[in-house]
């Protein structure tokens, strides 16, 4: 690299960026990266300072003036969205006579995915990046910054500079090499398999499952799958953190990265899942119904996603947070990873003690978890 210093800037939002020049740094393998992706939660109004998700992607300039290193950040007025809970240390911080917020999160809003977060075409671009993040923190009185489910590959980075790691599980199926649902179940105990099978069949009674990607999702379909997100969302977190016009403007810029499980009844949509396809992996994101089917929930989002990443060759299905009914169905629990910086030494101090206790529990939790995977002892 250049001994010439290295000058970083913050832009209003992701989409004042070419698409282009962002995917350039951010790559193809993850889809929630993409330009496509977040600048459809600006545009849709998902996010942005009236919600609480103020834009402030970072960029480092290359010599022609386009970005060779780019950062997904947002000022934050609360912690809703992140799915890495911290809002016992807002509290313990506000008894102290601090200010938790406005604080700075470096990752993809309302989406617990893995993935790089120091999206750059050089990887020695990389610690630059922290260190803008950093110096965002300080010239504007914010609390801390929060990188959430950053790639195990970064974990180092972040570490070197100071930062603090947090380790949390989630549960991700892998393919091992299947060329079927069933060479899948052939590798489960046999109680496991039948009550797989069973389920399934219960699912589905009386109903037609349908698999949609590129043109054949509509509007019609997203309308339907709209009441199944409101549904759930308000169950779950209150209000949903996504607007209507978010999911048509991914189907029309990423339609054939999604794939949209719908169960239909008499030929009406009565649930759905919402997956993204990357270069290796499915992700499942969202569901919802408008009847109460028992099952269906485990069809539409585990066993469909698993047919599906293996008739398309994929590595693995990542269904998102929580959620330890995953692991009878096959996903097994891995390790997730994210870093904190904190402005006051104080409260850096007493969360590196919570971190460090609670990464023994995580870990103790992952290990014994996948002892009773449902696979069959080799």
């Amino acid at each position: 690299m250049s001994a010439e210093p290295i000058v970083a800037r913050i832009a209003g939002g992701v989409g004042e960026f070419d698409a282009a020049d962002w995917d350039r740094c951010a790559g193809a393998e993850n889809p929630f990266l993409s330009h496509a992706f977040l600048s459809a939660l600006e545009e849709s109004g998902s996010v942005g300072a009236r919600v609480g998700w103020q834009p402030v992607p970072i960029a480092i300039d290359g010599p022609g003036g386009r970005p060779d290193a780019v950062l997904p950040a947002y000022v934050k007025s609360h912690s809703q969205g992140e799915y890495v809970f911290d809002h016992g240390w807002a509290d313990a911080y506000a008894r102290a006579g601090g200010q938790y917020y406005p604080k700075l999160q470096i990752a993809v809003p309302f989406t617990p995915v893995p993935g790089p977060r120091l999206l750059a075409t050089d990887p020695a671009l990389a610690p630059a990046l922290i260190a803008a993040a950093e110096r965002v923190v300080a010239q504007n009185g914010l609390s801390s910054a929060h990188a959430t489910f950053i790639d195990p590959s970064e974990v180092a980075l972040f570490e070197r500079a100071g930062w603090l790691i947090r380790i949390d599980s989630q549960f991700h199926w892998h393919n091992r090499g299947y060329g079927s649902f069933e060479d899948f179940l052939a590798d489960l105990s046999s109680p496991k398999r039948k009550t797989i099978r069973k389920e399934r069949a219960r699912a589905v009674e009386g109903l037609e499952v349908v698999q949609l990607s590129g043109g054949d999702i509509e509007e019609a379909h997203w309308d339907a799958f709209w009441t199944f997100y409101q549904d759930t969302g308000a169950r779950k977190w209150g209000r949903p953190y996504l607007t209507r016009r978010f999911f048509s403007l991914v189907g029309e810029r990423m339609a054939d990265r999604i794939l949209l499980i719908l169960a239909l009844r008499d030929g009406q949509p009565i649930a759905g899942a919402l997956n993204f396809v990357g270069a290796d992996t499915l992700y499942g994101r969202y569901w919802g119904c408008t009847q109460e089917v028992p099952h269906l929930h485990f069809e539409l989002c585990y066993y469909q996603a698993i047919e599906a990443a293996i008739a398309r060759g994929l590595q693995r299905v990542e269904a998102g947070a929580q959620g330890s009914h995953k692991l009878a169905r096959g996903y097994r629990p891995v390790p997730t990873y994210s870093a904190h910086l904190f402005a006051d030494p104080r409260l850096g101090d007493a969360v590196a003690a919570y971190l460090e206790a609670e990464r023994e529990a995580v870990i103790h939790e992952i290990d014994a978890l996948d002892q009773h995977s449902p696979f069959r002892r080799e």
